[in-house]
């Protein structure tokens, strides 16, 4: 990758980074709510089971999206380490050494396989 690509990718992943902890702030807010002013009632007594699962089913996919959330800060967080460490090296598969294709690194800026070596493992993860 010459310098003008590795400033855009680094550019890409400091936007996704920033993107990932304003989301995980707005997860972290919802978390510290309190039950009574998530749901709006004056008491934090709910008057009928279904508004108890309710309440717990959106605090439990808070939780899901909030840790999708948080392995993806740790992909574009390693990604930067990869860039900052060995800049010569970013861009590079890291099974077979070949080039990534910028198109694929700009669209998954933590991108750490070619796409062939990546379409190998998926399918060894499926048998």
């Amino acid at each position: 990758m010459n310098k003008k690509q590795l400033t855009h990718m680094e550019k890409r992943l400091l936007e996704e980074r920033a993107r990932v902890m304003k989301e995980l702030g707005y997860y972290d807010e919802s978390f510290n709510a309190t039950l009574q002013s998530s749901d709006g009632d004056l008491s934090s007594y709910s008057f009928h089971m279904a508004d108890q699962g309710t309440d717990a089913m959106e605090r439990e996919k808070q939780f899901l999206m909030a840790s999708k959330e948080g392995r993806y800060l740790w992909h574009v967080n390693q990604a930067l380490r990869r860039l900052y460490g060995a800049p010569e090296k970013f861009g590079r598969c890291e099974t077979c050494g070949n080039e990534i294709g910028f198109e694929r690194l700009d669209a998954l800026p933590h991108a750490r396989l070619c796409i062939s070596c990546k379409e190998k493992e998926e399918d060894a993860a499926r048998r």
